[in-house]
Formats: C-alpha cells, structure tokens, sequence
C-alpha cells in the first residue's frame, strides 16, 4: 500500500476532480493525500453559514501576510481551504468562469492552446447549469450550479436596474456569451447544499476500490531521484499522527495544494528559486527561479449605504431568526439557509479603453462584514467591488526546511499605480450606480466610504486602511515558457520528470471573476492530459467556436450608453 500510480497532493478544489477523473480507469491506482479532515459538519454544508469555515483553525490554513507596504504595514488574512474539498469547502460558493479575454490572454502568456476556445469545453463538462445546457453551459457534469432564491429581496432587483439606468448592458448570462453587464449571479449550491469538490467529485469516486484517500496528512516534501537524464520526482514523503512515511509514485506526483502550498512543498523540496532556498536552508535540488513568484490576488472593499426600508437581512441576525433559519434548512434544505445571498452582480469596464470588465460587483441586501463579525445596527445594503486585474505581483517563500513552518506570504497589493487608479474607480462608478432612481425608495446615505470622501487623497486612504483580500491567491506556479514559468501548457513542472502544478497557482494571470469555476476546469483538462499520456490517443476535447460578446467601440466607450 506504499505504492500507488498517482499520487495527488491535496484534496481542494483540483485534487477532488483529478482523483474523480484519473480514478474512472479501473487500471490505475490513485491516492489523495489532504492534511485537513472531513467536511460533514453543518458549517460547511449549509450555504449561509459560509463564514463560519472561513475563520475556523480546523477548515483552513489561517495564514497571514507580511506587512503589506502599500496597504498602511496591514497584515492581511489568508485562509486557504484545509479539509476535504479545499477552499470549495470554505469559499463564498460564487461561480465566475471569468471573462474569455483572460483565457486569451493566458495564451497570449504562453500557455499554449489555453485560449478561451479550448477553455470553454472543459467549463460545460465540469457543470450542470440548472437551467439547461447550451452552447456555453453544461448540463451533464458533477459541478450542479444554480442562481439562488431567484432574487426574492426587490434589493437584488434594484441593483441590476440601476446599472441599466447608468448606462451598462444587462446580461442575462455572465457565464455565457457575454459577461459584461449586471444580472443575476451564479452559485455552486445544489438541492440546498454547498455543491464543494468533496461532494461534485470525490464523494461518488470514495466508492472505487482504485481510489485511496488519507486525511490529516501533512506533505514534508516530494522525493527526488538524479537520473541520467534528468531529475524524476518518485513520491512524496508525509506526516500522519507523529509518524513520517515514504510513499512511491510509479507514473506521477501532481500537486494540488493551492496557490500557497503547492509553491510552498516545490521548495521544500529544493525546487525553487536558488537564493530563496539557501536563504531558508534548503538544499537546491533544482534551480526553478518562478516557483512562487508572480503571486497575484483580488482585492475589494464594502460599499455601504443605509436603507429607507426595513427588508434587508441584518433583521435576520438574531438568534431566534438565526434558528428559524436553520431549522427550515434542516428540514427542506430550502429558504435563507440555502443562499450565500450573492444573488445578483455586475461586471463593468473601469474606463474607456480596457477592453473587457475589470470590475466586478457583488451585490448582498445586508450591510455587515464578510467573516460575519460586525453587522451595521440597522438596515442597509451592499455591494463587494474590486479592481480585478491587478499589475502588482507578490510572492510566496519558505523560510525553513521544516514543512511545519508556514511559508512568507507578501502580495505587495496595490504596488502599481494602476491598480490605485482602479480603485478611485470603483468609488466613483459605483457611487454613480447606486445613485440612480431605481434605489431613490431604498437608498438613505452611505456607511461607508462615506459622503466625505471625495478627492482621489482621500479615496486613497479610505481604500488602504479598508480594503480587503477577496480570497483569491492565484499563479505563483504559473504556467508557460518564460524565465518565470514552473509548469508547461500540459501542467508539468519544467526539468522534472513525473511531476506536475495543477490548481489556480498555474495561472499565468488571475481571471476577471472568482477562482473557484476556473480552477476546476484547470484540472478537468489537466487529468485528460494525463490520461492522454497513459493512454498514448488524444483525450483532449476539441475547441470550442461559440460567440463571444463583446463591446465593441471599447477605445471609445466606458459603457454601452453613457449618460448625457
């Protein structure tokens, strides 16, 4: 039991897919190792309490940056999934492929034939969209994705007309022929249930006799062999329970650790950048000066306003609504229990002259703070909005040789000027928004920023003392053939053999969306490499020639219709 075909390393939002996938060859063995535990408690499963994981030592990794320079020395929290289904299991449930352009812009990188066009397959195979499949939407994969309660609060209604009414497209499918626009959202819920990995894909493959999962296994490293030829990764070796084994790999070692761990064992086992190695007193096994560079994240912030009308859910944070709220999930799976409450969103260009959204709105009928903390007294509305194609790049380091110790953690957010320019942005458009008459019944002043700030110094601050990390670490592995790159366009780690990256850290540039839809076809496409390879025919599903909607005076126009 010591040998196995594959080895998988983490059991997040890929490594629940290539355990699936790999493991439909009856032939082959797989082993999936994740040092959280399982997910069956009620904190996971129900939508609502989608806080609650998030913040518990248990669920996930509780990392936390270096002082971030540009961000007033904040350190800035960094959970990152550590139970079976990863950060699925603990995200926010949006789903966002992102917009084509990124996928484009991902070939463009040099990751070969991962264009939009060969992307768009493996989002339809991953998903079953609940209303039908189409030329952009599943209906036939493990991934069940839904929109909600159909937008019952008139406040998610209220929204997507005042962006009309600002002059921006309605789209009726951000996730299909066009993204830009404000509509309703999308949510990776299914029959009232988080639908995380661990239930989409790993709970029906836990059943195959060629499948082996082991919990509480913490990676030290993966273990190397100096061939003639060239450096072969052979196995990892583990902690479980104080004890240390070794365990071989016949084929392949695939990490899927996430945009913090998998950089974080490369270099643990002497894959990395040499200086960075030395530095922590790891032996440098090979020279890979990219492994856990060009870290990049999504940042936003909340923008509050008081509400006329007493309908927003800060009504429902007492204990008794709490409980009522509960008890109909309990018994239904149906109700406020089975929403993340994300239930409309906007995706808008910030000015004339960036070709597709780098803006992305999530609209929710409460005014209180993501991790579930603090709550305004009162009733009031939001919405999360965040400049989504970041400049800055940060990194992830080791800082020992002991795999116990947790890595050095810096995004250097908001380092380029661009990206400071997009925030003012996101102040003025969205005060422009939400300024319109479908919100003149609800709308009574902001919380915050506040009325107050105005000048672009001021927008600065508020932003820098306030903004905060959207959970979205992404390419520190980053896929393509720079000086910088780690994996190849077929997730293999450049000069080792039988060693792959497949999670969101191989990005080559973080999509305009949420991490979670993208990262699951990453590894959908990934598992039919491999499993092309082990077979020696193509598995690889052909491109795709679907539409794809697009403004098309974008030099000129920040909107469809700008306002006289």
């Amino acid at each position: 039991m010591n040998e196995f075909d594959y080895i998988i390393v983490g059991a997040g939002s890929a490594g629940c897919v290539l355990a699936n996938r790999l493991s439909e060859d009856p032939q082959v063995s797989v082993l999936l190792l994740e040092t959280g535990g399982s997910d069956k408690s009620i904190f996971i499963q129900m939508p609502t309490a989608l806080s609650i994981p998030m913040n518990t030592k248990k669920y996930a990794w509780q990392f936390e940056t270096e002082p971030e320079p540009y961000l007033n020395n904040r350190r800035m929290h960094c959970p990152r999934g550590k139970v079976l289904g990863g950060s699925s299991s603990i995200n926010g449930m949006v789903y966002v492929r992102g917009h084509a352009r990124d996928f484009d812009e991902w070939a463009e990188a040099g990751a070969t034939e991962w264009d939009y066009a060969y992307c768009l397959p493996y989002f339809k195979k991953a998903e079953t969209w609940a209303f039908g499949g189409d030329e952009y939407r599943g209906d036939s994969g493990p991934l069940g994705v839904n929109n909600g309660n159909n937008m019952q609060n008139p406040l998610y209604g209220a929204f997507i007309k005042a962006g009309q009414q600002a002059g921006y497209d309605f789209t009726a499918d951000y996730n299909g022929k066009q993204q830009e626009g404000f509509g309703p959202m999308h949510m990776t819920v299914k029959n009232g249930l988080r639908w995380s990995t661990a239930n989409a894909y790993l709970r029906p493959a836990m059943k195959r006799n060629n499948l082996t999962v082991i919990t509480h296994a913490l990676v030290h490293k993966v273990l190397l062999d100096e061939q003639p030829d060239a450096l072969r990764a052979t196995g990892v070796r583990y902690e479980r329970k104080g004890k240390i084994e070794n365990l071989r790999a016949r084929k392949e070692v695939i990490l899927s650790a996430g945009s913090v761990g998998s950089p974080h064992i490369l270099q643990l086992s002497g894959i990395g950048p040499r200086e960075v190695l030395e530095k922590a007193g790891i032996e440098v096994n090979h020279h890979l000066p990219g492994v856990g560079e060009n870290l990049q994240d999504h940042l936003e912030f909340y923008f509050q306003f008081k509400c006329k009308q007493p309908i927003t859910l800060n009504s429902k944070l007492g204990l008794w609504s709490k409980f009522l709220i509960g008890s109909r999930w309990l018994f239904t799976r149906k109700g406020l229990g089975a929403t993340n409450h994300f239930e409309s969103c906007g995706f808008i260009r910030s000015k004339a002259g960036v070709e597709w959204p780098d803006l992305q709105y999530h609209f929710l009928p409460a005014a209180m703070r993501y991790d579930g903390r603090t709550a305004f007294d009162g009733h009031g509305f939001q919405v999360h909005i965040g400049h989504n194609k970041p400049k800055s790049r940060g990194h992830i380091q080791a800082v020992s040789a002991d795999p116990h110790s947790a890595p050095r953690i810096l995004f250097n957010y908001l380092q380029h000027e661009d990206d400071r320019e997009g925030f003012r942005d996101c102040v003025k458009r969205t005060r422009e928004i939400i300024g319109q008459p479908a919100f003149d019944a609800y709308r009574d002043g902001e919380i915050q920023p506040g009325e107050q700030v105005q000048t672009d110094e001021q927008i600065d601050e508020f932003v820098r003392s306030n903004v905060e990390s959207a959970y979205h670490p992404s390419c520190s592995c980053k896929m393509g053939t720079d000086e910088l790159a780690v994996v190849d366009p077929e997730t293999r780690v450049h000069g080792v053999q039988g060693l792959r990256v497949v999670d969101s850290s191989v990005f080559p540039t973080i999509p305009n969306g949420n991490l979670n839809a993208p990262t699951i076809m990453v590894a959908e496409r990934a598992a039919d490499f491999i499993r092309s390879r082990l077979t020696g025919h193509s598995q690889i599903l052909p491109p795709s020639n679907a539409e794809v909607g697009m403004e098309a005076n974008w030099k000129e126009k920040q909107r469809t219709n700008p306002p006289a």
